[in-house]
């Protein structure tokens, strides 16, 4: 059994000029021990304009987001920037390992998936998931947002619940930030 604290999903929805990232709550200890289930994996940052959601690793998880914010605050709030130069730290070896962690990070205009590993994501289609439920929302979302008229918030919302109600890993304690 794994020692790590782990399972979540996130799920991010860009849509008419509005975003929306959505998290589950739960924490899973290995593979068969839910640790806690009313975690808040997305958060405002950098004065409430760039939301964030993450998955993988607690600690990591913890450390990739730190990370970002740092670089949101010396490149002023450029979320594109701040995403490709943490992105160089990995590449350059100036960060001493891989974190088992992802990240969906938000502002205004843009929306990225980040990797503990130095990978800078822009998804295609308005839509992108990470964690264990990912593939689940995924699927679940880009049905949402093709078929439906659900605002952002909706098409995250709903699809996190049909996430929760495949994984495991995933349950119905959702949080949704929007901008």
């Amino acid at each position: 059994m794994s020692s790590q604290f782990l399972g979540t999903t996130i799920c991010g929805v860009k849509k008419d000029g509005k975003t929306a990232i959505a998290g589950d709550g739960q924490v899973t200890f290995g593979e068969n021990i839910v640790f806690k289930s009313n975690a808040v994996k997305v958060r405002r940052i950098y004065g409430g304009n760039v939301i964030t959601g993450f998955a993988g690793g607690v600690a990591d998880a913890f450390t990739l987001t730190e990370r970002f914010e740092e670089m949101l605050n010396k490149y002023s709030g450029n979320l594109m920037r701040s995403a490709v130069e943490l992105a160089e730290l990995w590449r350059n070896d100036k960060l001493p390992r891989r974190l088992e962690a992802m990240m969906i990070v938000a502002d205004k205009n843009n929306m990225f998936i980040l990797s503990g590993s130095g990978e800078v994501i822009e998804p295609d289609g308005g839509v992108c998931a990470i964690g264990s439920g990912g593939n689940y929302a995924l699927a679940a979302g880009r049905a949402l947002y093709q078929e439906t008229n659900y605002s952002t918030e909706e098409i995250a919302y709903k699809a996190l619940k049909i996430a929760g109600d495949i994984c495991i890993f995933t349950n119905d304690h959702i949080t949704v930030e929007s901008i």
